[in-house]
């Protein structure tokens, strides 16, 4: 029996844009983060940290434009790591899901991790913004991930009065969510009747 690759991806990506490199080890190590945005980078570490990944990520944007394609390439980035650390998309649990309070806010992720790109995103934030982060991002963020990591994502904040409490609660969520879901099944076959993700 042939052991699995190690479960890790590096990704570069530069455009007109942005210029983002990431290198992502889906069963830990050190998070170092870089973006235009310092509650951008607290909600990518905050996921990172919850979900058991080791993180070397720089983000180079436009903030002077805002922070939409800095937001959305990172997701795609992030997501295309995610798929190559799977390789063929076996070995892994794929189904989690993940309830997490913060003060106030609730929020809960239910994550496949099987091939089928899919988001939906729900959560009335109060606040518009954080810094320079316009809370309308997070969608498009979670939006760019699945699509690249081939992930079905519901995501609900199911109540909050602060938008940095409920924004951060759907990201450590995601983490908690992707940490069961993508960890070791101990078989080697796809986690599905058809018997191939």
């Amino acid at each position: 029996m042939t052991s699995k690759p190690p479960r890790k991806a590096s990704v570069t990506r530069e455009t007109k844009e942005t210029r983002i490199s990431c290198s992502l080890s889906l069963d830990g190590g050190a998070i170092k983060l870089s973006t235009p945005s310092g509650f951008f980078t607290h909600m990518l570490d905050a996921m990172a940290h919850h979900a058991g990944w080791g993180l070397d990520l720089v983000v180079e944007g436009d903030p002077e434009v805002d922070l939409h394609h800095s937001v959305e390439d990172c997701g795609l980035v992030l997501g295309e790591c995610l798929a190559i650390s799977l390789g063929d998309f076996t070995g892994h649990r794929r189904f989690a899901s993940a309830l997490v309070p913060m003060d106030e806010s609730l929020a809960e992720a239910a994550l496949d991790a099987g091939r089928r790109p899919f988001l939906h995103f729900s959560a009335d934030f109060p606040q518009p913004s954080a810094g320079n982060f316009d809370f309308c991002l997070a969608s498009e963020f979670f939006r760019a991930l699945v699509t690249k990591a081939g992930w079905t994502l519901h995501l609900e904040g199911r109540r909050g009065g602060n938008s940095h409490h409920l924004c951060e609660a759907l990201f450590k969520a995601t983490g908690r969510a992707a940490r069961e879901a993508l960890a070791p099944s101990g078989k080697s076959e796809a986690l599905s009747t058809k018997g191939v993700l």
